[in-house]
């Protein structure tokens, strides 16, 4: 199918933030990318960039918060004759503020994107990386993942799905060449917050945040390797373990504190 001896991964959410540093990487690991998006001007400046370290790139726009978008895009992949080999599900988005006065159509479109896409993405592309015996699928949760999150309390549980899903598929996937990975990263320097509406929040302001660079790496290196689960940093480690032994009277204020804005 793929006309390149080199594997093909297809990495949503790419002209930006983690998923632009994760196709940056696995194009210096030696893969041909798909990248899409619903901005298709960043992506075409990177793919001019891929180029030149030999990489073939093809650039897809989809708006996943959108019914139908992974089908569609998931078809004109099978269309362009091309196999997928690696899938990263990067694509994303969040919301801050409280639950009963957020924006429904944006709690909407943070189901689809965080949950709806991405099940329907994997479930489409899943099957053919079983039938050849090989695969790597990369599914992005949060160190959001570990605990409820007030204040951005759609985001949290989303990735909490994320999380949840991704190690049942790993568990399930055993002895049939495809892994599942699950990367876990914790505040991190992107748009994410701004985006979100929570630039002004305690963790976007205070806390020293990750470069998106050494997250994609980190998230390579554990896809490469097969781990299930892979959380992006030693204090994120730290957050997440806490987030999920700690008691709930003790978590949710402090992750309160943390989203709401100063």
């Amino acid at each position: 199918m793929n006309p390149s001896p080199r594997p093909l991964a297809l990495v949503t959410g790419a002209s930006s933030g983690i998923g632009l540093e994760i196709a940056k990487t696995l194009a210096r690991s030696g893969h041909d990318l798909v990248l899409t998006a619903r901005r298709i001007e960043p992506m075409e400046t990177l793919a001019a960039e891929l180029a030149e370290s030999g990489a073939a790139v093809a650039v897809v726009a989809a708006d996943l918060s959108r019914p139908g978008a992974a089908a569609r895009l998931a078809q004109e992949i099978d269309e362009r004759g091309l196999a997928v080999d690696v899938l990263v599900n990067n694509a994303g988005l969040g919301a801050a503020g409280r639950f009963d006065e957020q924006d429904p159509m944006r709690i909407d479109d943070m189901l689809y994107v965080n949950i709806v896409a991405l099940t329907e993405l994997t479930r489409l592309v899943l099957p053919g990386m079983v039938a050849r015996r090989r695969g790597k699928v990369m599914l992005l949760a949060s160190t959001a993942a570990f605990q409820p999150g007030p204040r951005m309390a759609v985001y949290f549980a989303s990735k909490a799905y994320v999380l949840s899903l991704g190690e049942a598929l790993s568990y399930e996937l055993r002895g049939t060449g495809v892994d599942v990975t699950v990367l876990c990263p914790g505040a991190t320097a992107t748009e994410f917050f701004t985006v979100a509406g929570a630039g002004n929040s305690m963790i976007a302001k205070y806390r020293r945040m990750m470069p998106a660079g050494l997250v994609a790496r980190l998230g390579c290196r554990a896809l490469a390797s097969g781990r299930r689960v892979a959380v992006a940093g030693a204090m994120n480690r730290v957050m997440a373990f806490g987030g999920r032994y700690a008691p709930h009277w003790l978590t949710l204020p402090v992750t309160e504190r943390l989203m709401a804005s100063k």
